[in-house]
């Protein structure tokens, strides 16, 4: 999906979550032809119900059926990002100090590019993270990351 197509859709999107209360958490096109899904992800407070994506996605279906941005038939699939959610902004980050998360960079820091660790703090360019061993606190700069989610705790 060419960038440009995939900003118009994610501002769409984003237009709907926030006009309804959503976090719009990412938004993706798969595949290609008669066999393309376009998959939404939100949440909010507490967590998304079956009834919230249905919302949601009667909403968008509407807007994407006036706007009409994907050339040709495709799915729409509205659900949660689930417990272990993807962190792509840097919002996602500062709204998840204090959790464990799992991240990948794209460049070795400290001589390893996979990290299980707690978020304690972060910048406009960089995070910081205490190891899940609790021996160092890493600072990771932000466009250093490739992917990261949330660990799921089990308590």
């Amino acid at each position: 999906m060419s960038n440009n197509l995939e900003d118009r859709i994610y501002n769409l999107a984003k237009d709907i979550a926030e006009d309804y209360g959503y976090d719009l958490v990412e938004v993706s096109l798969l595949g290609r032809g008669k066999r393309m899904i376009l998959r939404v992800y939100i949440d909010k407070e507490g967590g998304v119900t079956l009834n919230d994506c249905e919302f949601f996605s009667r909403r968008f279906e509407n807007i994407l059926d006036i706007e009409d941005p994907i050339q040709g038939p495709y799915t729409l699939e509205v659900s949660s990002p689930g417990l272990d959610r993807p962190l792509k902004r840097l919002e996602d980050f500062r709204k998840n100090i204090g959790k464990l998360i799992r991240l990948i960079t794209r460049q070795k820091i400290d001589n390893q590019n996979f990290f299980i660790g707690r978020i304690t703090g972060i910048t406009e360019d960089s995070l910081m993270l205490q190891t899940k061993e609790g021996k160092k606190e890493v600072i990771i700069p932000i466009d250093a990351i490739d992917r990261a989610n949330l660990e799921i705790e089990i308590k």
